[in-house]
């Protein structure tokens, strides 16, 4: 039961890093072009000179 006491904080603190991650990846504008990668993909790019 002792072990919750260490626990639980560590999974706060995990969870807020993770939250503070997304936050920043939101900010940074990591998810704007959302579609543009998937179309990416599909431009044939050869440039066999």
């Amino acid at each position: 039961m002792s072990i919750l006491l260490y626990l639980i904080p560590i999974a706060l603190v995990l969870g807020l890093i993770g939250l503070a991650g997304f936050i920043w990846a939101l900010k940074t504008g990591q998810y704007d072009d959302l579609d543009g990668a998937a179309r990416r993909i599909l431009i044939d790019e050869d440039n066999e000179d």
